[in-house]
């Protein structure tokens, strides 16, 4: 069996035989996966491989880059400057960012972009990957454009355009980019190993995505024209991920790099009143907010029903969560964060060896399972 490393209380211990069963099945190439309870980390493990090839092992430091998961750390944010009062939901975006008013999208509020429901999906435009690592060219076509739908009306997965949304007006606030902001606000005083924009003095740490089989998708509806235009333009290929100019760019919907641990303890800020590693980034109030729904329905883009809050999905018949007061958030591949505010828990699984699924998948889910079995 594939030796697992790390931290784990004798209660959840269960969780080690879970991950070294995956590696040992080939479900995983290498991977790592940390929970906090009170805001204390009860499990902290990894194993594996850093590579399809073998040849480097998942160590303790370990990074990778976890797609959509990114997602969180981008509310978390906006969540951060709402807390301060320097951001207001309800205002509409072109408060923040005046030209995002174009085209009929001056009554889209910031929360609309924070629950999918702004309508501005993807580009209109014929878009080339080079225009991700180009923040001002990005920003510029999403506020000329108009709403794919009427904004506030119905959810449709913003999976590239949400960090960018989010992230300008983040930017219009601050002077600062979103990236900047989250390091030196959030990761850096958490102690917390988290980086959307990867400097190169780290590249030497982060694990290699392995693709999925030829023919797999992003897990979406490839019939849906929004699906097919949120999916192809600009194309996606997690073979860019290994390159410069991804791990350079700020994509704050689908390039953090990270591993287990960092995610899992810094959600651990939304259970335990807005602290983490004793210190305060948010009130209570403003970590809970993060709770509240926004909209509800069939989501236009993945094709299957959903609630969002401010920036998480939040518990569906169709995916279930033990405890109601649970929100989560997962990156194409399989990667996966859970905040449960009931269990006072956060739970993190990332890894290289990716599924065609976008919001995570069974791996992550039997291991989470393990932690809520052991709290019951």
């Amino acid at each position: 069996m594939t030796e697992i490393y790390g931290h784990c209380e004798d209660r959840f211990a269960a969780v080690k035989d879970v991950l070294a069963a995956s590696i040992d099945r080939g479900d995983d190439v290498g991977g790592s996966f940390a929970a906090t309870i009170d805001g204390v980390t009860v499990v902290d493990i990894w194993g594996g491989h850093a590579d399809a090839e073998k040849t480097r092992a998942w160590e303790k430091d370990s990074i990778i880059n976890v797609y959509s998961t990114t997602k969180t750390m981008c509310a978390l944010t906006a969540l951060l400057l709402a807390d301060r009062g320097e951001l207001d939901f309800e205002k509409p975006v072109a408060h923040y960012w005046p030209e995002f008013a174009a085209n009929g999208k001056a009554g889209v509020k910031v929360s609309h972009l924070m629950a999918h429901s702004a309508g501005v999906s993807g580009w209109k435009l014929p878009a080339v990957k080079e225009m991700l690592y180009d923040w001002d060219k990005a920003c510029a076509l999403l506020a000329a454009q108009a709403p794919f739908w009427e904004p506030g009306t119905q959810p449709g997965y913003h999976a590239m355009t949400q960090g960018y949304l989010v992230g300008e007006v983040v930017r219009r606030i601050t002077g600062k980019s979103l990236g900047t902001v989250f390091r030196t606000e959030i990761a850096e005083p958490l102690g917390a190993d988290f980086h959307i924009g990867l400097p190169a003095s780290e590249d030497r740490r982060v694990a290699d995505l392995v693709p999925p089989p030829p023919g797999g998708s992003l897990g979406m509806p490839t019939e849906s024209p929004l699906a097919l235009s949120v999916m192809t333009n600009p194309p996606v290929n997690p073979l860019d991920t290994r390159t410069r100019a991804w791990r350079a760019a700020e994509i704050p919907a689908a390039n953090g790099h990270g591993n287990a641990r960092s995610v899992a303890e810094i959600h651990a800020l939304f259970v335990n009143g807005g602290v983490a590693k004793g210190k305060r980034i948010l009130s209570e109030a403003g970590a809970r907010k993060a709770l509240e729904q926004q909209i509800e329905g069939n989501d236009l883009v993945l094709n299957f029903p959903v609630r969002y809050g401010l920036g998480f999905g939040l518990p569906t018949p169709t995916v279930p969560w033990p405890n109601k007061n649970t929100m989560f958030w997962g990156g194409y591949g399989g990667s996966l964060a859970v905040v449960d505010f009931d269990a006072r828990a956060t739970m993190s699984f990332v890894m290289n060896k990716m599924s065609p699924t976008t919001v995570g998948d069974l791996r992550a889910f039997m291991l989470a399972a393990e932690i809520w079995k052991a709290l019951a």
